[in-house]
């Protein structure tokens, strides 16, 4: 039966072309927008890294008091005195200090000019903690953090451009004017967000060139390419003196495998403020945070806010297009009162009247799922009109969100022929052979 109402919903489909279109259109211009802008959301919503994003932590410590922070907040990252304290304990099971570094590729081989690199500063650990793809060699171990190894691990893209693509591990490269030993190259790996490094990034941003050892880039002074914050009266004049600053440039993460783990380690992160403050360090009472990936996108705000007011604007636009299609369901339909009168007289069911036109409001919602999808392809690359071009390109068409296009087109439109069908389905035989 299934395939008969479908004959005779096409049929009446092309009986009253202009109302078809009609709905049609207000179903795939409705479901185009939602779909529009869901993709943005989904794009900069998602979760990173979610089999481990309960076990990340990135600890924040106070360390300019109530007077300086902000709605009571610590800084969203940490000094270097906080930072190495911090690394020194290693109360994790793993952790990592960062802060992004900008250098030059100096000439070699067949370059005669420089290339400019963005890359990170990282603890060994980084790179298991994070979950690093790589397509030749690893990362360094504790020792090589210990021994301020010059060793650097670079983007699969900067190796194309060094190295042709090809193995280097063990080859050397120069970045500002010192040599490394390639250790691993990088596949395509840039997590949307960016949750590891908010603080300079904002969690949109292109991919990483290279990383090198925290340690290393402190033995050369290397200055952080990213933010740096500071209060109070700035007195300092070098780097010795920047590093016993109260200006924050260093991001932590620890990963913790339990529960116990946590409650570890915020308390030692409370009993660390704590003795700050006894030393005269700090004037204040212990002031410490330790949030895991989620509640740190979450606390940042990471979702920009016009795609939620995108998306809530597009869905009541689409709510809209489904209380339209409703009522030209229920024109469409009650037209139709002598033919399901003499239906009814000659034995059919409530229930066959109700399969027949759910399965037309149906085939209406596949051909305007049809019309979004199209909508939809051209809406997705246009997105950069509305958001920044970081998170705009973001933005793309797979198969999950053509599924997802047409499924909703389809449900959508049969949720909002319930009422027409149930109002043609209560027509009352007697009356309609009666009429006719």
């Amino acid at each position: 039966m299934f395939g008969y109402y479908l004959q005779l919903g096409l049929r009446s489909l092309r009986r009253n072309p202009a109302l078809t279109a009609l709905m049609v259109m207000a179903i795939g211009f409705g479901v185009a927008a939602s779909m529009i802008t869901y993709s943005v959301f989904r794009a900069v919503s998602g979760n990173p890294i979610p089999d481990k994003s309960s076990r990340l932590f990135t600890p924040q410590v106070d360390s300019w008091g109530p007077q300086q922070n902000s709605r009571g907040e610590p800084p969203d990252a940490l000094d270097y005195v906080d930072a190495m304290a911090l690394r020194r304990a290693h109360e994790a099971k793993r952790q990592t200090l960062l802060y992004q570094v900008q250098m030059s590729v100096m000439p070699g081989g067949d370059r005669d000019l420089p290339l400019a690199a963005n890359g990170y500063a990282v603890d060994g650990d980084f790179f298991p903690m994070f979950e690093v793809p790589f397509q030749y060699g690893s990362g360094w171990s504790a020792q090589d953090d210990q021994a301020r190894s010059a060793d650097v691990v670079i983007s699969e893209k900067l190796n194309r451009k060094l190295f042709g693509g090809v193995d280097s591990v063990g080859r050397r490269v120069n970045l500002g004017g010192h040599d490394y030993r390639v250790v691993g190259v990088v596949r395509p790996w840039n997590p949307k967000p960016r949750f590891f490094d908010l603080f300079n990034t904002g969690g949109f941003k292109d991919a990483s060139d290279f990383y090198m050892p925290f340690t290393r880039a402190l033995d050369l002074k290397v200055r952080t390419g990213g933010s740096n914050s500071c209060r109070g009266k700035l007195t300092f004049t070098g780097w010795d003196d920047f590093l016993q600053s109260n200006c924050v440039w260093i991001t932590s993460w620890v990963e913790l495998d339990s529960a116990t783990a946590v409650a570890r380690y915020r308390h030692f992160l409370e009993s660390y403020a704590a003795d700050q403050q006894r030393a005269g360090r700090f004037a204040w009472a212990p002031n410490v945070r330790l949030r895991d990936v989620t509640q740190w996108l979450d606390y940042q705000q990471v979702v920009p806010p016009e795609s939620r007011i995108s998306l809530l604007v597009a869905s009541g636009f689409f709510l809209i297009c489904l209380i339209n299609t409703i009522g030209l369901l229920l024109a469409k339909f009650l037209r139709r009162a002598g033919e399901i009168g003499v239906r009814r007289a000659l034995g059919a069911s409530r229930r066959e009247i109700y399969t027949q036109y759910l399965i037309e409001a149906g085939t209406v919602g596949l051909a305007g799922g049809v019309l979004g999808l199209l909508i939809t392809v051209v809406g997705v690359s246009g997105v950069g009109v509305l958001f920044p071009s970081q998170v705009a390109k973001l933005a793309h068409l797979d198969f999950s969100l053509v599924g997802l296009t047409l499924l909703v087109a389809i449900i959508a439109t049969v949720l909002a022929a319930f009422y027409p069908a149930w109002r043609a389905a209560r027509v009352q035989p007697a009356w309609q052979l009666k009429s006719s």
